[in-house]
């Protein structure tokens, strides 16, 4: 199983090239949803690694994947400035997904 990245930023991309990871750099909600679909049609792609400003972009078609399909995995990583509160992202994950509310 391989990773990919879709970064909003060439230092994020350019990091994980460093350590082998494939991956894009987009910067609309467009392009983030076709990247999405690119990733999800490689059968060897395990985990998508995706920066937490694209996250917040798509927000509602990313938890929908992440609710009703297993693979691949899709991780949210802090971008560069790491500026987002990922806590609070999962905690807003579980709820929608089992509804518990932390």
């Amino acid at each position: 199983m391989k990773l990919f990245c879709i970064s909003d930023n060439i230092d994020t991309r350019m990091g994980m090239r460093l350590t082998g990871v494939e991956g894009v750099v987009v910067h609309t909600r467009d392009e983030v949803l076709s990247a999405l679909e690119q990733a999800y049609a490689d059968p060897e792609i395990g985990i998508i690694l995706i920066t937490s400003k694209l996250i917040q972009m798509c927000y509602h078609e990313i938890y929908d994947r992440k609710l009703h399909q297993r693979l691949p995995l899709i991780t949210e990583i802090p971008d560069r400035h790491g500026q987002t509160d990922i806590s609070a992202n999962i905690a807003r994950y579980l709820n929608e997904a089992i509804g518990v509310s932390i």
